[in-house]
């Protein structure tokens, strides 16, 4: 196995994991160890919005200890999709070739990772994806699950796009699609970043593939999701459906 890491390491580059933390002390440190058994040689950048809880000073103690472990301290609350292009922003300034996005809270298995970044061989963006033949989720409360699936398979339809988790958050980019898909702002929240930078990669021409994993609900701690968050991918995606159509309604009779 550790031939496999390596050589997806040498193929792609440096493999930055960015890891949004909101009170999170208790779930972080075994996400990080469990990061690194299956990974050995990644680096790990913690975004902490402030956590009243000392999520961001105890990562600084890991830091201090590992040099494959990374922190920057933000000084409120902002959303994470803020806390990502923070991140993003982090690791492209620092040359790494692939960037991930995971969740603290256990819900994204680290042990995954090593398949998904295999798949990035022939894509630049890799999902893993609960919704195809493998993927499921576990301990979920009906209507989350109910609500997740509504919104993809809204999302799906609405802009066209061939995406079964597009509300995904466990996800690896190639820095060469990040770098582009980020060149302009991004200001979307939850769920609605992740279908934003996902749909911004289709638009962009790059591949991108899914990779079934294991949902696992969170044992510790509360869901940063609310109905805000849920609102605004609604009229968003709206939005960029009907500006999608439009375009391709343009293309047909400027051809004709």
């Amino acid at each position: 196995m550790s031939d496999q890491r390596d050589s997806v390491d040498g193929d792609l580059g440096r493999v930055l994991v960015v890891i949004p933390t909101y009170n999170e002390r208790e779930n972080i440190g075994p996400i990080i160890e469990r990061l690194h058994k299956a990974l050995p040689e990644t680096h790990a950048l913690v975004v902490d919005d402030g956590s009243p809880d000392g999520t961001g000073e105890f990562v600084d103690k890991l830091a201090a200890e590992d040099e494959r472990v990374h922190v920057m301290h933000r000084t409120e609350k902002a959303g994470l999709g803020a806390a990502y292009i923070a991140g993003f922003g982090w690791g492209l300034e620092r040359d790494y070739g692939v960037i991930v996005e995971m969740d603290a809270d256990g819900s994204h298995a680290p042990e995954d990772l090593p398949r998904l970044l295999e798949a990035l061989s022939d894509a630049d963006l890799v999902i893993g994806s609960r919704y195809i033949p493998g993927g499921k989720v576990v301990n979920w409360p009906k209507r989350r699950w109910v609500l997740s699936k509504v919104a993809n398979t809204y999302a799906k339809v609405a802009l066209g796009a061939r995406i079964n988790d597009i509300t995904a958050g466990f996800r690896a980019y190639r820095r060469e699609a990040l770098e582009k898909i980020t060149q302009t702002d991004v200001d979307s929240l939850g769920y609605c970043f992740q279908i934003d930078l996902a749909w911004r990669t289709v638009l962009a021409g790059f591949r991108v593939a899914e990779v079934p994993i294991t949902f696992v609900e969170r044992e510790i701690g509360v869901s940063k999701m609310g109905g805000g968050i849920i609102g605004e991918a609604l009229f968003r995606v709206a939005q960029w459906g009907i500006k999608h159509r439009a375009s391709q309604v343009k293309r047909l009779f400027t051809r004709s």
